[in-house]
């Protein structure tokens, strides 16, 4: 098992677990379900190594994002030093691993080497199983927020108030 950049190469990937992971939203009636994200965004990621992913023998298992700033989701807070963890989705053929666990603890070693003193990361909605989740995995339960300036950011953050969660390092 090795966590690693994404490449441009797995962006085929990249989406169909997207995919995977909106149908899995909506199969579980969630608030919000993810949109089709623009694949401009993920290049981005890719070549600001920013896009990850976890191999589990030679496969992708997982993928999230980071970002070091995340002002339209944090405000005043965004001035904090930290790191801001963004669209988890698991390889189906790998859930109910925890990956979010192993996440965490690359999370916490990748921020602390960046000089950063959080871990974040939000949701939308009421989501109490993942919400659970989370804290279980050691964030931090902020609360639920209107956000007040969503343009620019994906579709799915116009509809819900965003669950705020933090490690500090």
């Amino acid at each position: 098992m090795k966590i690693e950049n994404c490449s441009p190469a797995d962006i085929p990937e990249i989406f169909r677990l997207y995919r995977i992971a909106s149908a899995y939203q909506r199969s579980k009636e969630t608030v919000v379900v993810w949109p089709e994200f623009e694949q401009e965004l993920v290049e981005t990621e890719i070549a600001e190594n920013r896009q990850w992913k976890l191999m589990i023998d030679g496969e992708i298992a997982c993928i999230w994002a980071t970002t070091f700033s995340d002002e339209q989701i944090w405000g005043p807070r965004n001035a904090d030093p930290a790191i801001y963890i963004h669209r988890i989705a698991t390889n189906p053929d790998f859930r109910g691993k925890n990956f979010v666990f192993l996440i965490v603890t690359w999370a916490k070693s990748y921020a602390k080497d960046q000089g950063k003193a959080f871990v974040r990361l939000d949701t939308l909605g009421n989501n109490t199983g993942l919400i659970t989740h989370y804290t279980n995995s050691g964030f931090s339960f902020l609360g639920m927020f209107d956000l007040k300036d969503t343009k620019g950011l994906p579709d799915h953050y116009h509809h819900a108030p965003a669950c705020l969660f933090e490690i500090k390092l």
